[in-house]
């Protein structure tokens, strides 16, 4: 058996984009924020955060994060994912989450809109 599931929960980052690929496909990519604390060896809190690239192929779920506002507080789940490319020649990974589900966990806004909450079926068009 597999699994490659990712769940994360943190803030958005900077306004979500949509893009296009070569053949027309409209997909909506954003950054979202998490953080991890801890004490250190003299007792002190420490922090670190980490960002991550979330990619939505589905058409509804990527119009819905197309609408996010910066620091929307969410919650997303999906598969990790990575590719490669080459820039001057040197190789570079990237990896990602493609996201299939969305949800906010803003308090207001919550109770009012759980879209985005679906499941999505539609996968990359490649």
């Amino acid at each position: 058996m597999y699994q490659n599931r990712l769940s994360l929960i943190g803030f958005s980052g900077k306004e979500p984009e949509q893009k296009t690929t070569k053949n027309g496909t409209a997909y909506t990519v954003f950054s979202l924020a998490t953080k991890t604390s801890w004490k250190n060896e003299n007792d002190e809190w420490e922090s670190r955060t980490e960002w991550h690239r979330i990619v939505v192929w589905s058409k509804r779920l990527a119009e819905f994060a197309l609408e996010l506002p910066k620091g929307a507080h969410l919650q997303v789940e999906g598969e990790l994912r990575s590719y490669e490319y080459e820039k001057d020649g040197v190789k570079q990974r990237v990896w990602e989450c493609r996201a299939y589900r969305i949800a906010k966990l803003d308090r207001i806004e919550r109770a009012d809109e759980t879209a985005g909450g679906e499941e999505s079926t539609d996968g990359p068009p490649f």
